[in-house]
């Protein structure tokens, strides 16, 4: 039997680039809980002790910045002077400006907040509908964060910044067959010796989250491979807001448009759009209709409606894809007025999408699986 491996990464609440997310997702949902029609394009950089907010807002919000992003670094854990990046002594620059008049233009009469493109992507691998490999390595960061914050006495040693990697072997047909290796590397204080964080990593959290039945005698564990992992978060890498879009979404097994998502309202459909094309594609396979999709949408600035629609169900469908794409044309509103509507997008949800992915989370409403009864009509 012929086989291959495909392999997703992932990264924890204390990366430098998802405490950048995490930050621009607070701004966000502190406009929105003042004024739902708020725009924001906001992006962070991070690095030793500093903190630099930019971006554009258009709102009647005030937001007072500093204690906000504070709030945001300390809850992540970086509270200590020791990690030389702290939430009481880091710098914070704010270079915020008011969002252009002629986007702003465009964005009031109902269209899309810029150009691009965007895919939705769904398979029946997991029961979230989402790729295993992705899954499993989010599985991994999140473990991490929830000894270090509930359960400090398995591994009092953790630091906020952590890194993981899981690689799937599948049948040449697709079928998932075994984990083939596990990347888990954490920081951790200088006094822990290797050999015990590699046995409470293995321990606690490798055999805590990945099934037993997909790990085997030839399961290859990597952790912390370069040997120490003290120098971790910004102090070790800056950090950029929209840096981990792979992370953000399928792992590599779906294409992606190009445009981040922390930072941006709803309007901007880099983010909604790709909100809406993973509901399609998700409920066209927990209808029935195809073991795997991809959807493209595609946008102009200033204009409504969508410029493209393209579905892809690989060859695994029972319905031909020009069906898909008339029933969704004539059934969903795809302006971005109508996706905002459909997720009531205009509520500050964001702030806890910018860690452990976008999707496959039961959670947010594009995962809602509301249209499968009329879909399954179309077979």
């Amino acid at each position: 039997m012929r086989t291959y491996l495909f392999t997703s990464e992932s990264v924890a609440e204390g990366h430098p680039d998802k405490i950048c997310d995490q930050i621009s997702d607070a701004i966000l949902d502190a406009v929105l809980e003042q004024d739902p029609k708020g725009r924001v394009a906001c992006e962070c950089f991070a690095t030793t002790g500093l903190v630099v907010v930019g971006g554009e807002l258009n709102t009647s919000a005030v937001i007072d910045l500093q204690p906000l992003v504070r709030q945001v670094i300390r809850e992540i854990g970086y509270t200590r002077a020791e990690y030389r990046f702290d939430s009481e002594s880091c710098c914070i620059i704010n270079v915020l400006n008011r969002q252009s008049p002629d986007i702003a233009m465009g964005v009031d009469r109902g269209g899309a907040g810029d150009q691009g493109l965007m895919f939705g992507y769904a398979c029946r691998e997991t029961a979230e509908l989402m790729p295993l490999p992705i899954m499993l390595a989010h599985a991994l960061v999140r473990r991490l964060a929830d000894i270090r914050k509930r359960e400090p006495h398995l591994m009092p040693y953790l630091r906020p910044d952590a890194k993981s990697q899981v690689t799937v072997e599948y049948s040449d047909s697709g079928e998932v067959l075994r984990v083939d290796a596990v990347v888990v590397s954490t920081q951790h204080d200088p006094d822990v010796h290797p050999e015990e964080l590699q046995r409470d990593v293995i321990e606690h959290v490798i055999r805590a989250v990945i099934p037993e039945h997909l790990l085997d005698e030839r399961t290859r564990m990597y952790i912390n491979p370069t040997g120490r992992f003290e120098i971790g978060g910004p102090h070790g890498d800056t950090g950029l807001t929209g840096r981990k879009i792979v992370v953000d979404t399928y792992g590599g097994r779906a294409p992606h448009g190009g445009g981040a998502f922390s930072g941006k309202d709803p309007t901007k459909v880099d983010r909604s759009g790709a909100y809406m094309a993973r509901y399609l594609a998700k409920n066209i396979v927990a209808a029935g209709l195809a073991r795997e999709c991809t959807i493209q949408l595609s946008y102009v600035i200033g204009l409504p409606e969508p410029v493209s629609i393209h579905v892809n169900t690989h060859c695994t469908g029972i319905v031909p894809s020009e069906v898909l794409e008339r029933f969704i044309r004539e059934n969903i509103d795809l302006t971005p007025q109508g996706i905002i509507e459909r997720f009531q997008l205009q509520r500050p949800i964001y702030r806890k999408t910018a860690v452990y992915g976008h999707f496959g989370r039961p959670e947010f409403p594009w995962e809602k699986l509301d249209l499968v009864p009329e879909l399954q009509r179309l077979a």
